[in-house]
């Protein structure tokens, strides 16, 4: 998702000419998921303080309005579904130890159409993975669902994020 910069830069219509082409993209909401880092609070709620967020990209009336339409075409947010009324972030600035803090944002983002988000068991926030050395400014949204559609419920232990290297062969 484009991040828009500021409101008054080159980048903030492109990102909401992005949103609507990704509107456009969803032809089947039942079944769709739609889910990363959107660049954009869905609500005050998902912020640690709106006042500092006034006049700033994510949370413009804008961006809020394309996000509704595409959560308007019938697709749940499945994270604050699940935990309607807690205090979650996503993303914290490296600035001042944000994280250590939690002054931070809500703004990636799983949205579901009715059929996946009907089977989502468990969805949270990973903030274990956000710490340590070299992390990321986002942590991840995990959502579980349960078996696929069609039984597969796919591998059982999840491939190694980094490859095991093959020897080299002569």
């Amino acid at each position: 998702m484009p991040n828009g910069r500021t409101p008054h830069d080159p980048h903030y219509p492109y990102k909401l000419e992005w949103l609507a082409a990704l509107r456009e993209s969803v032809t089947d909401p039942a079944t769709a998921v739609v889910a990363g880092d959107m660049n954009i609070a869905p609500t005050d709620d998902d912020l640690w303080d709106p006042a500092v967020f006034v006049d700033s990209t994510h949370v413009t009336p804008a961006e809020r309005k394309a996000l509704a339409e595409i959560k308007g075409l019938g697709l749940h947010d499945v994270v604050r579904d699940r935990w309607p009324s807690e205090r979650i972030f996503t993303y914290w600035d490296y600035r001042a130890g944000r994280f250590h803090q939690d002054l931070g944002m809500r703004i990636d983002l799983v949205l579901a159409g009715a059929d996946p988000a009907g089977r989502v068991q468990a969805a949270w926030v990973d903030r274990k993975a956000r710490k340590g050395s070299g992390p990321s400014d986002h942590a991840p949204v995990v959502v579980d669902l349960d078996a696929a559609p069609d039984g597969d419920a796919g591998p059982v232990v999840p491939p190694p994020s980094t490859p095991k290297k093959l020897p080299h062969r002569s």
